[in-house]
């Protein structure tokens, strides 16, 4: 696939939540997820496909909520793509927040082989 039908389909998922389905199509299996920063929930960089699926469950079984989620149409440039994240979530044992990042991507044969978040 290239980088524009990999960033639609991303961002697809995303609209629908389906984020393990999005990790298992799309990501290489040497991928690298990078947060912007460590928190007692996850750790700074994460490498690895089934690492990331895993960071994924975890995030989702924090979730009591999600309200809304918003994610951008991609803006592509060679191999890397981006688009805004956010969500109106409240999380177990907190109040309902507001949350957004932008979240950049970089494709390399076919594959998404990193994910970084910014907020």
């Amino acid at each position: 696939m290239k980088t524009t039908e990999i960033a639609a389909r991303l961002v697809a998922l995303c609209r629908e939540a389906k984020w393990e389905t999005a990790q298992k199509e799309l990501f290489a299996d040497n991928a690298v997820s990078v947060e912007p920063h460590p928190s007692p929930a996850f750790e700074k960089e994460t490498k690895g496909l089934a690492a990331i699926v895993e960071k994924g469950r975890k995030f989702d079984g924090m979730i009591e909520k999600l309200h809304s989620l918003t994610v951008s149409d991609p803006l592509v440039a060679g191999e890397s793509f981006a688009c805004t994240m956010g969500m109106d979530v409240t999380m177990k044992g907190q109040e309902r927040m507001q949350m957004s990042e932008i979240c950049l991507y970089e494709v390399k044969d076919g594959k998404i082989i990193s994910e970084q978040f910014h907020k």
